[in-house]
């Protein structure tokens, strides 16, 4: 039960920081695991917000609005849950971190336009341009907050690296 209300506690306080970071959270909020939010006021569709915080190395995946112009496949959303990153030990002073980061990418992400073909001229709806000082900054942030909420901190890293790789 401690678990469980921690994992609301953090997706609460996820989409509270998301809100104030200016992003759109479905329902304004939440009060279970999980949270839905809007990227169409970002310029994006889900596809391609799901691709360029991935590649920031934040998880989580495109989902469908309710009457999604998008369909399934590109989307007009996000969803991103918090019971990964309570597992790891991260509170909501971690869910301000990763609200900002979010911000930062999808603030500096933009659909990439077609170079050829018949479609030459016209915005993707699949490939995006992330600025690099962006991604590397972005990046940088998820690693150090993954440093600091080792999974199985009783592994010895380097023992494995010397004796594996």
């Amino acid at each position: 039960q401690e678990y469980a209300a921690k994992i609301v506690e953090n997706s609460s306080a996820l989409a509270k920081n998301c809100i104030d970071e200016g992003l759109s959270v479905l329902t304004n909020g939440t009060d279970n695991h999980l949270l839905l939010i809007d990227v169409t006021p970002n310029g994006l569709n889900g596809r391609q917000a799901e691709s360029s915080l991935r590649e920031s190395r934040v998880t989580l995946n495109r989902n469908a609005l309710p009457f999604d112009p998008n369909g399934p496949w590109y989307t007009s959303g996000l969803r991103i849950g918090t019971p990964a990153l309570t597992t790891l030990g991260m509170g909501p002073t971690e869910m301000r971190e990763i609200a900002s980061i979010m911000k930062s990418v999808l603030a500096n992400t933009a659909p990439a336009e077609i170079k050829s073909g018949s479609q030459a001229g016209n915005l993707s709806q699949a490939r995006y341009i992330l600025e690099p000082n962006v991604l590397n900054d972005a990046q940088s942030r998820v690693g150090q907050l993954l440093a600091n909420h080792v999974l199985y901190q009783e592994i010895d890293l380097e023992y494995l690296e010397q004796a594996f790789l």
